[in-house]
């Protein structure tokens, strides 16, 4: 399988364009708006979400609508990228509410809430895992269940490249957790993940951001990968599109600057059918969508849209109807934060 990964093709994409631009009618209508950098979604029973502003709380969004007191409101050590991040909620006991989050300390932790029944208000029951280290930058925090029922949490290396291939290190790594509550490295070698998803044929769909100088000048090189259980995506011994074996070289990547990657979702809905089974990757510094369309472990097609339309672009998540849901970053201090600060849209077909 790993040999597999090596030898696919990777396109590099030039900066420049970012790739060529998309031809499907797509459009962007507001679901919500005056959140403060919406991280996170969780979708419960009967139609409410739950939402993660990395600030420090969780929103509830009832009937459509924003309520106006937060669900819970978490002490953080929020910096650049730490905060509030991931939140996920156990599809098989929906009164279990998980937050990845910066800690005072500070340090990254997964924690578990016992959410009320009317999702208003929750009350924290054990830090699942603590001592992941945290830093300015790199503090992963996506968090998601997968497929197979297990917990899956994406860690970022906090500035020390080198714990991403150490294996006795949480950081740099997707990490299974089980229902007691164990950890055990799923992928390593990731600089700092914010997005994965699974293919319907079980492969991992994770993003990565490219260096930003830290060793010997590497820049920019984000990355979309496809990987299994134990594969290693590279860093820092490898990125973008170079390869070594036993390493999993990425079938995308982006030259010269930095794009970079948010969440990613694999399309499953029905309003759109040209997107059933594509990547949807959010961009935040380019501030766009792309979609790649993939065909036996390589890319067939790769176009964006939306192209700084919507600003930053952050979370991407299918919702149980069927919607596409991706949520702006405006606010986080490194875009543009108006009058209605951040909002969550649903992208839908003209």
């Amino acid at each position: 399988m790993i040999l597999l990964a090596v030898i696919a093709a990777c396109v590099l994409e030039k900066s420049d364009t970012w790739g060529p631009d998309g031809k499907l009618p797509l459009r962007a209508e507001t679901v919500v708006s005056g959140l403060e950098v919406p991280w996170s979604f969780a979708f419960l029973p009967g139609g409410d979400v739950l939402v993660s502003e990395r600030p420090g709380r969780v929103r509830l969004l009832h009937g459509g609508k924003l309520a106006p007191d937060p669900v819970l409101t978490v002490k953080t050590a929020e910096s650049s990228e730490g905060g509030l991040l991931g939140i996920a909620v156990n599809p098989r006991d929906d009164s279990q509410l998980f937050l990845y989050l910066t800690a005072p300390g500070p340090e990254n932790q997964l924690q578990r809430w016992k959410l009320a029944k009317d999702h208003r208000s929750a009350v924290l029951e054990t830090v699942v895992i603590g001592g992941i280290a945290a830093a300015r930058y790199h503090d992963g925090g996506r968090i998601r269940f997968g497929p197979d029922g297990a917990l899956y949490v994406g860690t970022g290396d906090a500035r020390h490249p080198s714990r991403s291939q150490d294996p006795n290190s949480p950081n740099g790594k997707l990490l299974r957790v089980d229902a007691d509550g164990k950890a055990v490295p799923w992928v390593l070698g990731i600089r700092n993940t914010e997005g994965f998803d699974w293919l319907d044929d079980g492969t991992l769909v994770i993003v990565d951001h490219g260096p930003s100088g830290e060793i010997l000048g590497r820049y920019a090189h984000d990355e979309v990968n496809l990987a299994h259980k134990a594969d290693n995506l590279g860093w820092p011994d490898i990125y973008g599109c170079q390869t070594r074996q036993g390493m999993v070289t990425p079938v995308i990547a982006w030259s010269s600057h930095a794009l970079p990657p948010g969440g990613v979702a694999v399309y499953r809905g029905t309003a759109i059918p040209e997107l059933r089974g594509n990547v949807l990757v959010a961009s935040l510094a380019a501030e766009h969508l792309h979609r790649v369309v993939l065909e036996a472990g390589s890319v067939k097609l790769h176009e964006v849209y939306f192209r700084q339309k919507l600003g930053r672009l952050r979370e991407i998540a299918m919702t149980p109807s069927g919607e596409l849901w991706v949520s702006t970053s405006n606010c986080d201090g490194r875009g543009e934060c108006g009058p209605e600060k951040d909002r969550i849209v649903r992208i839908v077909r003209q």
